[in-house]
């Protein structure tokens, strides 16, 4: 697999980003899940496809540990939220990403653990974060869902 099809900047995690923010903002089966499978999925090639996110989980170089992003809902501190599960909105040329929290729907998004969490029924919160995209040594592509609310 090819880490991306449109981009070749040397960093695989930031080419797959960039490819999913670019098939996102215009809303190849090698694998039945994979990153190339999901993006067809959300550009409905095969068909109409009601899908405009692929939900993305990255993991940290060195400990290799699904990242966990935080942010807040109104500027307070008791309204710290979490997530493993994240929405690509822009990626830079220098590989800094703007990343949207997902959570599940009617749920808070403070999850303990990615696997019991799940990642059905996922919706976005609003919530953004930068990330350096040379932190990360993996991306794991959900299946594309409707996670617009």
């Amino acid at each position: 697999m090819v880490c991306g099809k449109q981009f070749d900047s040397g960093n695989c995690v930031c080419d797959v980003l960039r490819e999913i923010a670019a098939a996102q903002t215009d809303v190849i089966e090698e694998c039945d899940v994979s990153c190339e499978q999901s993006i067809t999925d959300l550009l409905g090639e095969n068909e109409t496809s009601p899908n405009d996110t692929v939900p993305v989980m990255l993991y940290c170089k060195g400990n290799c540990e699904p990242f966990k992003g935080y942010g807040v809902y109104n500027n307070t501190a008791r309204d710290v939220v979490s997530s493993y599960y994240f929405r690509v909105k822009e990626v830079d040329e220098e590989c800094c990403a703007t990343l949207e929290l997902l959570r599940q729907a009617g749920d808070p998004v403070n999850p303990s653990n990615p696997v019991e969490q799940g990642a059905a029924g996922l919706e976005t919160t609003g919530i953004c974060i930068t990330v350096d995209l040379n932190c990360f040594c993996h991306v794991t592509c959900l299946p594309a869902t409707n996670a617009l609310r």
